[in-house]
């Protein structure tokens, strides 16, 4: 929400002083694919930011990519992943088997964390990972490869419910990205939320364009997805989103 040109400013003063390295606002997947990037809302505006940084020359970029974040998007209601916790309802992207990365807000706080403590370049005797492996580049962390089937079963074992508890119905998730983006066209902007999250359910998407992940080499925890599922529970019982909130 805030000005458009806010990171174009930011970009512009850290080139002005020189600062060697800049993230951008990425946080999502790895830009990598151009249909995708197009499809976006955001999409383009942060291809041209990371164009930016090179064209000014003072400072390399460094995008963090981790997919959507998995317990805010399984608590955000159906325009996210597709399921209300709390009133047991779930619409599956076709048949729910679409496989996508998605990461805790814990993970990508550790990832980032760990980028930053490491060596910015190649020492002598040093042969680990080093800031500049990945200038200009992305680091693509996951907590889960998962797909919705996966995130109802681990929903089930927490709430010790089973499908029969749920409303499970099909979408089409092509047909719900081309209304979201017509309405998002005539200034509903609520319904950016749904192109964004439809788009990566398209068959053939992928999160990150070459599957690569950084978790091993950055000596990243494994996580467990049934504890990470119950932070979405509490978030959904505690009215994370309710509209006194401003989140949506």
């Amino acid at each position: 929400m805030s000005p458009a040109d806010t990171q174009r400013k930011l970009i512009e003063a850290a080139a002005a002083a020189k600062v060697p390295w800049v993230l951008p606002n990425e946080w999502g997947g790895d830009s990598s694919d151009a249909a995708l990037v197009s499809d976006m809302p955001v999409g383009l505006k942060r291809q041209a930011e990371r164009a930016l940084i090179e064209e000014l020359g003072a400072s390399a970029w460094l995008g963090i990519a981790c997919g959507f974040w998995y317990e805010f998007s399984l608590a955000g209601g159906p325009s996210r992943y597709g399921f209300d916790i709390a009133k047991r309802e779930v619409a599956f992207y076709n048949d729910g088997l679409h496989v996508l990365d998605t990461s805790t807000w814990d993970i990508v706080g550790r990832a980032t964390a760990k980028v930053l403590s490491l060596p910015i370049d190649k020492e002598e005797g040093y042969e680990g990972p080093v800031i500049a492996d990945w200038r200009n580049k992305y680091v693509c962390v996951s907590s889960f490869t998962i797909n919705q089937r996966d995130m109802l079963d681990s929903l089930n074992r927490v709430l010790g419910t089973t499908d029969n508890d749920w409303k499970i119905t099909h979408v089409d998730p092509q047909k719900i990205f081309k209304d979201a983006k017509e309405a998002l066209s005539k200034g509903d902007w609520r319904a950016g939320v749904k192109v964004v999250y439809c788009r990566l359910f398209f068959p053939g998407t992928k999160t990150f364009a070459d599957g690569s992940l950084a978790n091993e080499t950055l000596g990243l925890p494994k996580e467990d997805l049934d504890a990470s599922t119950r932070v979405a529970v509490q978030m959904s019982e505690n009215e994370y989103f309710s509209p006194r909130t401003g989140r949506f």
